[in-house]
């Protein structure tokens, strides 16, 4: 090959590799990186959305989100994103969701300002699976990166769903306090129903530092791996931590509750899979240091019977490894039951089950079926 060809070829062979996407660690080759420009987009109306989406830098300032309509962001990947004002959602009766973020390795801090979705007008005591329609999830992050200082404020539905992965979110609030009262609606029960904390579906998550005042889950896991959920406050009338329901073909493995504070909420720790559901398995869950009080109904609860309570459970889902480590202290009320484990046998509830780290005291006592706990105080 002569000099010239040599040049030739090698020059093709650059501008090939040159050509070859950089993949992002949440990318695909059909999902490739998102590059903005070093600019900052402000974003005061979603007319401003798509311009500000090419920025590095937006500034998200407070106004109205029209009724009926998704706030979305696409932000580039690295961007940095912050709120700077109350942004509050226009009331119709649609699906939702009212606001949603995608990307990779965003920051996302909301600068303790407010989400507002104006869940007292939609609020009828029967939550999104009955009466209005009520858009449904406030908030859905499906974004890489942190999520931090935002409050959440009377969510028609749920409030935060995720489906990101590598994602921290810390530092927010939510408060769905004003549905506990009951109104014109809800035949003197509480107003809001399933204004859960947050839902989470995805591979790789933390959620620290947050507090949840509602009516459903605190926390509820319904898939995804190496999900830690710690340092947080549960209260109100809330159904505590919860792991599932666990439906067909879903995998739920490496969870890590730790250092939570649950106060007065009807459930505290609940692992609850359907009873027809087959092929999935929940594993390796590790309860650490938490606290428990003023409990209404269950103080544990592990039940293979959803969508009843204790009633026959199936045994298409597997339960393995469940412990309770450090010091967990569980106080009920004097008709609440302790600890409640409902297995369909003991090939769908198997492995270890260390509860050394559990102490559970109140209430009218506990039940085991076909788990094998060792240790604890219950």
């Amino acid at each position: 090959m002569s000099f010239t060809s040599a040049v030739l070829a090698l020059s093709l062979l650059l501008s090939q590799v040159a050509a070859t996407p950089t993949l992002h660690k949440n990318s695909t080759l059909n999902a490739p990186r998102k590059i903005g420009k070093r600019c900052t987009g402000e974003i005061t109306s979603l007319d401003d959305v798509a311009a500000a989406e090419e920025c590095t830098t937006i500034v998200i300032g407070g106004f109205t989100v029209p009724a009926g309509q998704t706030f979305t962001l696409n932000p580039p990947d690295g961007a940095q994103v912050s709120l700077t004002g109350e942004l509050t959602f226009g009331f119709e009766n649609w699906a939702g969701p009212l606001m949603e973020i995608t990307g990779n390795d965003i920051t996302f801090n909301g600068g303790g300002h407010d989400l507002n979705g104006q869940g007292t007008l939609y609020w009828d005591g029967e939550g999104i699976s009955g009466g209005v329609t009520k858009p449904d999830p406030l908030l859905r992050i499906n974004m890489g990166g942190t999520f931090s200082d935002v409050q959440v404020v009377n969510s028609p539905g749920r409030a935060v769903a995720i489906g990101g992965s590598s994602l921290t979110v810390s530092g927010v609030i939510v408060n769905n306090a004003a549905g506990t009262a009951a109104n014109s609606l809800s035949g003197g029960n509480p107003a809001g129903a399933n204004t859960d904390g947050f839902d989470v579906s995805a591979n790789d998550v933390t959620i620290t530092g947050c507090t949840v005042n509602n009516q459903d889950d605190c926390l509820a896991i319904n898939k995804g791996t190496s999900i830690t959920f710690s340092n947080n406050i549960c209260e109100g009338i809330g159904h505590g931590i919860s792991i599932g329901s666990i439906t067909s073909d879903v995998t739920v493995s490496g969870v890590t509750i730790s250092g939570n504070t649950v106060t007065g909420t009807v459930n505290g720790l609940r692992i609850k899979t359907d009873a027809t559901a087959t092929g999935s398995i929940v594993e390796n869950v590790i309860y650490e240091n938490n606290k428990l009080s003023g409990i209404t109904e269950f103080g544990v609860l592990i039940d293979q019977s959803y969508p009843s309570t204790l009633g026959t459970p199936g045994t298409g889902v597997i339960i393995e490894n469940v412990s309770f480590d450090g010091t967990n202290t569980v106080a009920v009320g004097s008709s609440a039951h302790r600890v409640e484990v409902n297995c369909g046998s003991t090939s769908s509830c198997t492995g270890t089950w260390n509860w050394a780290g559990l102490d559970a005291t109140g209430g009218t006592g506990s039940t085991v079926k076909n788990a094998p706990i060792v240790g604890g105080t219950y």
